[in-house]
């Protein structure tokens, strides 16, 4: 990579942003790095590290394009904002091609075009405009990030059950802190064109979840398989919006017949290493 090069990370402020940031400061040293936030105060700490700031949200055409003016390359990560997620992830590729950015790196979800899952549609629709706009690119598919089972980890443990909809299937998740590396290495150049399915490098069904977080805990913890329904009226009940609890549920169905799963071992082949076992994110989460 040229040392001139300027490399933008969306959603800088985020939990995979920070960590993308942190990487490329490992693995491209010399790059210009920028980070798009929507609060700069909320940024600091990044700038003391020489990240560039610059204000931006998806919903804002005008501060994204004069926010990607000058730049060469763009990590596009996902909003999180599930339903809106087309129309701001098409503000941001249009500000792109409007700005003349080279290349975009967007994580995607892993096999998203294979299994009908509803969280799949607006990544299907992102790769869709990344196709049209003409822009180089690569779709980092990531599967389920390991810290979506373990932010519950503690109450999980005291009611002694954890709760899904998944049977059998299984996950291939990994922290978030691999696929960051990944998503680093990536936007740092390399891999043009490609479609990466990444994916952690053991998958484990959500009993075999469970039984770990009742070895951290020394306490027995229990999986409650749950109908998509019931679990999606559970989630409810807990206080998630309804729209997005049916998207869960559904995540949750779908990969009992194997939508998160992969054993091609893509993402420790790319970040050099093994990647996290689930029994790692729950200790750290519990400490």
């Amino acid at each position: 990579m040229a040392t001139s090069e300027s490399i933008v990370v969306t959603g800088a402020t985020g939990q995979l942003g920070r960590r993308v940031l942190a990487a490329l400061q490992k693995v491209a040293p010399t790059a210009h790095l920028i980070g798009l936030v929507r609060d700069p105060e909320k940024a600091q700490d990044l700038a003391a590290t020489g990240v560039e700031l610059r204000t931006a949200s998806y919903d804002d055409p005008a501060a994204l394009r004069a926010a990607l003016d000058g730049t060469d390359r763009l990590l596009l990560i996902s909003s999180s904002e599930v339903g809106k997620r087309t129309a701001q992830h098409a503000n941001v590729v249009d500000a792109a091609k409007a700005a003349g950015v080279g290349f975009i790196a967007y994580t995607s979800l892993l096999h998203a075009d294979r299994h009908g899952m509803a969280l799949a549609q607006e990544h299907l629709a992102t790769e869709a405009l990344l196709r049209g706009s003409g822009i180089p690119h690569t779709l980092l598919r990531n599967g389920w990030y390991s810290e979506n089972f373990t932010f519950s980890a503690a109450q999980d443990i005291q009611a002694g059950q954890y709760f899904g909809a998944a049977g059998d299937g299984r996950f291939s998740a990994a922290s978030r802190q691999d696929f960051a590396e990944a998503a680093a290495i990536v936007i740092a150049g390399g891999h043009q064109g490609e479609v990466l399915e990444l994916a952690g490098d053991t998958g484990f069904t959500l009993a075999e979840y469970a039984a770990q977080l009742s070895a951290a805990a020394g306490k027995p913890v229990a999986y409650v398989d749950l109908p998509e329904t019931a679990y999606r009226d559970a989630l409810v009940g807990a206080g998630l919006p309804a729209p997005f609890a049916a998207v869960l549920a559904d995540t949750h169905a779908k990969a009992a017949n194997g939508a998160l799963q992969d054993d091609g071992k893509t993402l420790s082949k790319l970040i050099g290493r093994p990647t996290t076992p689930i029994a790692e994110t729950i200790k750290a989460e519990l400490a």
